[in-house]
């Protein structure tokens, strides 16, 4: 009997594991809300390492707050096998949105050790640090940092909603962790897997099971100010006017028919507006607005990134404007050997499978600099994602884990 038929996943304790992962955070219509480095987080990752505790995982972190769960293998100087994603949501998530994959990846490990299955090459599950960038932008911040795409103190000064610093935060992270040993940044990794859900409705409409993910699109973020001068509603007539508000809505009227696409694959959004002061009756002083720009192809996400600040000075009447770009990833393909890994798991563990190309920015878009890296995608009820109704059925959960742990076993032995 091979290893694959030795091991079995237990899709009622997957299930399980993420309802009770859910409650750190749970807010209305099944959603959750928690943030990157709070102490929500810091709860949610406790109740990971109890659970891993269970199987003899070791636990450490590094200096970018991510969490490690290690289980060796027979050879322990080989260089490890990677998997995991991100623990904390949108500010109204959903309940699989990252933690499907932290999950998953436990789930996979603790099958292989009830099976007493004990692979040639080390496999540990990750939960990355502030993945999701809706507390401190950007995301991926932990991954960013592992890889060295980034130094660690790159967002010390970046500001949550709160006026708290993400340096200040990440200090009382590794505080209260202080018990936790620690890690270095990098590392040597001999392959990357993340298990995710589709964010998309590709795979339910045409009824597949699993996602073989081949690269993740291109983003670009950045920050509009739009600064105008205070005036009274009633009385400043709007000839003498320096309406910020309105300089903004034409700014972005102009950014959305430049960013037009009539083969639908770039995206563009505006998806934060801030008005000061932001009363009923004045004249907005100063608009901040965040563009969110994606596509696939390098050269396209290039030259329609420098349109932008020629659209927006061209849109100005009467106020100044800022641009600042705050993040930028450009397309990433994945790795071959993991791409077909992924493919013969799924395959030989039965389930069907498109080839596909993320739209989502995940941990793996970073992990793939330093190794080979890929997706697997299970599907999304409606495509909804960020979203409290986010779903996907504890069955094609296990599909997913399934193929996963094919996968792990397969480039853990080679």
């Amino acid at each position: 009997m091979d290893q694959v038929t030795q091991a079995a996943i237990n899709s009622d304790r997957q299930w399980r594991w993420l309802m009770e992962l859910a409650e750190f955070g749970a807010i209305p219509d099944n959603g959750v809300n928690r943030q990157a480095l709070t102490a929500l987080d810091r709860a949610a990752r406790r109740q990971l390492i109890e659970w891993a505790s269970e199987i003899g995982a070791t636990v450490s972190i590094d200096e970018a707050a991510n969490l490690w769960l290690r289980v060796e293998g027979s050879d322990p100087t080989a260089a490890p096998v990677l998997t995991g994603s991100h623990m904390d949501s949108q500010p109204k998530g959903g309940r699989f949105d990252g933690a499907y994959g932290v999950i998953a990846g436990l789930e996979a490990i603790t099958a292989m050790h009830q099976a007493g299955i004990v692979t040639k090459r080390p496999i540990e599950v990750v939960a990355w640090t502030n993945e999701e960038g809706s507390r401190f932008a950007p995301g991926c911040t932990g991954s960013m940092s592992w890889c060295g795409f980034k130094p660690v103190h790159e967002w010390d000064d970046v500001k949550d909603a709160d006026g708290i610093f993400y340096g200040a935060a990440l200090a009382t992270q590794l505080g209260f962790e202080s018990d936790i040993p620690r890690r270095p940044l990098g590392g040597p990794v001999h392959a990357y897997v993340e298990a995710h859900i589709e964010q998309g409705p590709l795979l339910e409409s045409e009824g597949l099971d699993i996602g073989v993910v081949t690269g993740i699109q291109g983003s670009r973020w950045f920050t509009v100010t739009i600064e105008g001068e205070s005036a009274h509603a009633g009385t400043a007539p709007l000839s003498l006017r320096r309406d910020a508000m309105l300089d903004a809505v034409r700014a972005i009227q102009a950014l959305s028919d430049a960013m037009a696409d009539p083969d639908d694959v770039l995206r563009f959004t505006v998806g934060r507006i801030a008005v000061s002061p932001n009363s009923s009756n004045s004249v907005a002083d100063r608009v901040t607005f965040s563009i969110d720009l994606r596509h696939p192809n390098a050269d396209i996400l290039t030259a329609r990134g420098a349109l932008i600040p020629s659209v927006i000075q061209s849109a100005m009447t009467v106020c100044d404007a800022r641009l600042v770009e705050n993040f930028t990833a450009m397309p990433t393909d994945f790795h071959p050997l993991v791409i077909a890994a992924v493919e013969h798991a799924a395959k030989a563990t039965g389930h069907s499978i498109k080839h596909m190309a993320s739209g989502a920015f995940h941990d793996a878009q970073f992990a793939s600099r330093v190794a080979p890296a890929g997706m697997i995608f299970v599907p999304s009820h409606k495509g909804i994602s960020h979203n409290p109704a986010e779903y996907t059925s504890p069955a094609q959960l296990a599909a997913g884990t399934q193929v996963l742990m094919h996968t792990l076993l397969r480039l853990a032995n080679s």
